[in-house]
């Protein structure tokens, strides 16, 4: 085992707070967005080797065997396929969607033969992996995710009575729901004068609280997108989402196509070991709507369905929440003073401490994490039970 350093992002979006109060440190007064904990070379965590700090993807691609086990370093070319966050949002982030594995590979073969520079601020691919993402709040978190049923969004635009507002809903009036969503985003995600004066009609109805009672939260936060984001289009296209609110352990799955933006909140996401973001609007970064029409999926989505509970707060019992893809699985613990719970896999990890402290054993070695650090767990090291009285995330590969 090996504990990580880890770097933090300085994203404009992100809280000043959570991060630093986690730590137990002051905070700087600047954003502190994300910290990151794997093998991402745009900021990987390190480790101390023979005295010498080391990047964690230079450690596992000396000895991939060793570190990753024969099965995961086969499977996943000698490499760690996925990357761990802290989020601490406290300003909503860009309209999103992300590309599944051949839109990837096909869109950053297309920019390369472009001769976009991959670190270029124009760049919508990155790298040529998928990125599906799993969320899971350690504060309430309020996020969009995917489509609201048509109906239902129906109701919400009526109610705001604003005559710009005919063309979508003439639009959303298709017999089949996902050609009504899909044209709908079209429309609103072409940035025009039109677009734009469309969204200050709709942030100034939404700001008169126009409508039924049901859509009131809905409303407030298009009052507040439009406060940071003025005359976006993505104002209006954000009401065609559904707003959900994570409670502490509670989590989102993110596949590919479903467009989102996590808007307030602190949480602790995992994704596949990629960084390719395609953005719609409400974000002074590139937005490249082409690109994100063709990996967006316009199929409605009952938020029911897409939050994912806790099992139980009870020590020794744990979570692993539902993510269907091989490159992560996040598991979430709780330990109380007594008791203790032991992974008998030998899975590559990063065990993550997230409130209290923790102490990780192995027939090698322990380590005593604290509330915001983490450890690397090789696959040499063995089985972990990890003890003492805290809040614990294991990040580690799928099945």
């Amino acid at each position: 085992m090996r504990q990580l350093t880890n770097g933090i992002q300085p994203y404009a979006w992100g809280s000043a707070d959570d991060i630093a109060v986690l730590l137990g440190v002051e905070p700087t007064g600047e954003p502190q967005a994300e910290m990151w904990m794997g093998a991402h070379p745009d900021q990987p965590s390190q480790v101390t080797v023979d005295g010498v700090a080391t990047g964690l993807g230079d450690l596992i691609a000396a000895d991939p065997q060793r570190e990753l086990g024969s099965d995961v370093s086969d499977r996943f070319d000698g490499r760690l396929p996925f990357l761990l966050k802290l989020l601490a949002a406290g300003q909503p982030l860009s309209l999103q969607a992300h590309p599944n594995a051949a839109q990837a590979l096909e869109g950053f073969a297309r920019e390369q033969a472009a001769g976009i520079a991959v670190d270029a601020p124009e760049r919508s691919f990155r790298d040529q992996s998928h990125k599906p993402e799993l969320i899971c709040a350690l504060a309430e978190f309020h996020a969009l995710c995917g489509f609201r049923a048509v109906a239902d969004t129906r109701e919400l635009l009526d109610g705001l009575g604003v005559a710009g507002l005919h063309p979508v809903q003439e639009l959303l009036d298709a017999a089949d729901e996902r050609e009504a969503l899909g044209e709908s985003l079209r429309f609103l995600l072409d940035r025009n004068d039109s677009t734009r004066q469309l969204a200050e009609a709709v942030a100034a109805a939404c700001a008169e609280d126009r409508g039924p009672d049901r859509w009131r939260r809905e409303r407030a936060w298009g009052v507040e997108i439009a406060g940071q984001y003025p005359g976006d289009p993505g104002v209006v296209t954000a009401l065609l989402l559904n707003l959900v609110i994570l409670q502490p352990g509670e989590a989102l799955f993110l596949g590919a196509g479903n467009l989102h933006a996590y808007l307030r909140g602190f949480g602790v996401e995992i994704m596949a070991n990629s960084n390719n973001v395609l953005r719609g609007g409400l974000t002074p970064k590139h937005i490249d709507v082409p690109a994100l029409l063709e990996v967006v999926d316009p199929v409605p989505l009952s938020p029911a369905e897409a939050v994912q509970s806790v099992a139980t707060a009870e020590p020794n019992h744990f979570t692993r929440y539902a993510a269907p893809v091989s490159e992560f699985a996040l598991e979430r613990l709780v330990v109380t003073d007594g008791s203790s719970h032991r992974w008998d896999d030998t899975n590559p990890a990063i065990v993550l401490c997230a409130g209290g402290a923790v102490t990780l054993q192995t027939d090698v070695g322990c380590a005593a994490v604290a509330p915001g650090h983490s450890v690397w767990v090789s696959a040499a090291d063995g089985p972990v039970t990890v003890s003492g009285d805290g809040l614990v995330f294991r990040a580690t590969v799928g099945g």
